[in-house]
Parts: structure tokens; sequence; C-alpha cells
């Protein structure tokens, strides 16, 4: 299989990702107490964002790149 193929089948799985999930979410955890030998911990989730553009950014350059792949 030609790189540009490769690349183009991974940037079109990336953009299916990117539309399913609209963004990265992952657990973040923070100390609120301190104090000697007393700790205490909270976790947060965060989220980063994936805007609909970066998705559709991947597809149009993976489908370029599925084709400029498969004419050579």
């Amino acid at each position: 299989m030609k790189t540009p193929t490769l690349v183009g089948i991974l940037l079109i799985i990336l953009a299916v990702i990117a539309f399913s999930y609209q963004g990265i979410t992952y657990t973040k955890r923070e100390k609120v107490i301190d104090i000697g030998p007393l700790q205490a911990t909270t976790e947060r989730k965060e989220t980063i964002p994936l805007p609909p553009v970066v998705g559709a950014a991947a597809l149009i350059g993976g489908v370029a790149l599925v084709l400029v792949g498969s004419k050579h």
C-alpha cells in the first residue's frame, strides 16, 4: 500500500472519531487540603473540545490523499 493512501485512511478514521466523540475527556487529580499528614484530593473531569471543522478537514484531506494515492 502506498504512503499517501495509508495516511489518507488514517485521516478518515480520525475524522470518524472526531465526529463521534466531539471531544477528548480526561480525569485530573488535584490536592484540596495538604496539612501535615492530612491530605484530601479531588478528581475533576476535563474535556478538550474537538470542533466539527477538525473532523471535516481530516475527512476532506483523507479522501484527497486516498484519491491521489490510487492514481499513482
